[in-house]
């Protein structure tokens, strides 16, 4: 029996997966995906950590930095765990390889780790690696794990969580390949699944996949949710096709301006507020665009070269002479998991979550830009760690058949039923209904409206099915998954927007424009126990 199964393969996993291996731990990381594929490949601004290479910075300014994004809503202790790793992790990860551009200071180790601006800093604290970031970090994390002989299965797609007596076991997936339903058991599982931005869909930053799969399997098997109604809306994704232009543009000096040349807002206040008022420009009829052009050739090829190909590719514009057309979109979910400071799940015993996934308290009401990476890297570690010192303790036998038998009935008769219509328009519907009425503004008429829309379709969902039949690598079929539990989280975040009658943050309502000190808690959702 493994002592830790880490569910998702992004950098939050394998962080995770290196640390209970380090501890060791029986390790084996499962993913629907291939870990290079991961969301984390597109965190390209930089990773968090108060090193005072460029300018003078301190751990305790980063604390009161992120405190301060957070509008309240973080757990101070969490995020004083989390800024006093930043130094340690950075050497962490430098010394098993990560490339970060470097000053020419001919300081040894980190001390020649470059570092740049990100929105709400007081420092120049973000790490980098030009603007592949999350991409180099997310590719040495792998290579360390193969190093170390940590076992991976691939194209596994998480079906529910094995939970007798309110303690995990282990879990049963879809292997995609095949069509088989398979179980594996385990004495501590760290969820690592990501986040829920695909809710958005066609309106996020997000890969289609991100669809809170993790966080679906914990509400089913018990466990409970926080914040879900702070999602992040990053202020410049390009206008058409909504990919990511990294916050690095605007740290290294690039401007935000509307289609009569004027700029409106301070590019590096934190993201909600940046993202409100290009949201209000866009309102008021005018188009906006990040101009970077000022900043010459020579200095975007040497650190935003990513940014430059992407304008080029799906914008056609070139940086280097014109403008970029923008607009904000959905680009992060801050709640998630609700866990406690040791990572664990409420409800679940030695089930850990960390990540996009997991609310760890970190972020609050809005995340400090480039403090994502550290919180996979830092936490993820501590995540890793902790479901190790879990399973020394746990229990060896292995839970019966009862969650395999009864997922594979399920999955049977998605096969054996008959469809009558196609979901992919109402996954379509559901990203527009979102980012229209649970979007950057929000208010009470149009939250109520959204919830009655989705219920609605979760009613239609009755008559949705599979127009595929295959039983091997049928896309289809895990593409209907994820919408499903699209639709089972939509209306926490809904159902939290309507609780939260004030303005905190990354939730903004019209209704309720001021912060209420009588909101400044968490709103926490579970499901009863007679509907699991």
């Amino acid at each position: 029996m493994l002592d830790v199964l880490v569910i998702g393969s992004g950098g939050a996993g394998l962080s995770a997966a290196l640390a209970a291996k380090e501890a060791g731990a029986s390790v084996l990381v499962v993913g629907k995906m291939y870990p290079t594929n991961s969301q984390t490949s597109m965190a390209q601004g930089g990773m968090n950590a108060a090193l005072g290479n460029v300018e003078e910075d301190h751990v305790s300014l980063h604390i009161q930095d992120t405190v301060k994004s957070a509008k309240g809503l973080c757990d101070e202790d969490m995020v004083r765990h989390m800024c006093a790793d930043g130094p340690k992790t950075i050497a962490w990860l430098e010394s098993i390889g990560v490339p970060f551009s470097r000053l020419d200071n001919n300081k040894p180790g980190i001390g020649s780790v470059a570092q740049r601006q990100m929105g709400g800093a007081s420092a120049k604290r973000a790490c980098y690696a030009q603007d592949y970031t999350g991409l180099k970090i997310l590719h040495t994390l792998y290579d360390t794990c193969l190093k170390e002989e940590i076992a991976f299965l691939d194209e596994h797609f998480l079906l529910n969580l094995i939970v007798p007596e309110e303690t995990v076991k282990g879990a049963t997936f879809l292997n995609i390949r095949t069509g088989e339903v398979v179980q594996i058991d385990a004495k501590s599982v760290v969820m690592a699944t990501g986040g829920y931005g695909a809710v958005y869909h066609g309106y996020t930053t997000n890969m289609y996949g991100a669809t809170g799969d993790g966080i679906a399997a914990v509400l089913r098997a018990g466990g409970a949710v926080s914040d879900m109604e702070f999602v992040q809306f990053h202020p410049t994704a390009l206008k058409h096709s909504c990919i990511l232009v990294s916050e690095s543009a605007r740290g290294e000096g690039g401007y935000l301006v509307n289609d009569k040349g004027e700029r409106f807002v301070d590019e590096l206040k934190p993201r909600d507020e940046v993202a409100r008022a290009i949201f209000t420009q866009i309102q008021n009829g005018h188009r906006v665009f990040l101009d970077v052009r000022h900043l010459g050739e020579t200095k975007l090829m040497e650190l935003l070269p990513q940014e430059v190909e992407l304008c080029k590719l799906h914008e056609h514009v070139d940086p280097v002479h014109d403008l970029i057309p923008i607009k904000p979109v959905a680009h992060y979910s801050m709640g998630g998991i609700d866990v406690d400071d040791a990572l664990e799940v409420g409800g679940i015993k030695g089930c850990f979550a960390v990540g996009e996934c997991a609310n760890t308290k970190v972020h609050g009401a809005n995340r400090l830009g480039g403090n994502s990476l550290l919180e996979i890297t830092a936490l993820g570690r501590f995540a890793g760690e902790n479901a190790y010192k879990h399973a020394v303790y746990a229990s060896s036998k292995p839970a019966d058949g009862t969650q395999l038998q009864k997922d594979s009935a399920e999955i049977e008769a998605l096969f054996a039923k008959e469809s009558t219509e196609s979901f992919y328009p109402y996954r379509e519907a559901m990203g527009t209904l979102f980012y229209e009425k649970v979007g950057i503004v929000r208010d009470n008429a149009r939250l109520q409206e959204a919830l009655d829309e989705l219920i609605a379709m979760q009613v239609k969902q009755k008559t949705m099915g599979l127009t595929d039949k295959s039983k091997e690598n049928n896309q289809h079929l895990i593409e209907f998954l994820e919408f499903q539990n699209a639709l089972l989280l939509a209306p926490t975040i809904i159902s939290s927007a309507l609780a939260r009658e004030e303005s905190r943050g990354a939730h903004w309502r019209s209704d309720f424009p001021e912060e209420n000190d009588a909101f400044k808690k968490h709103i926490v959702l579970q499901w009863k126990r007679e509907n699991i």
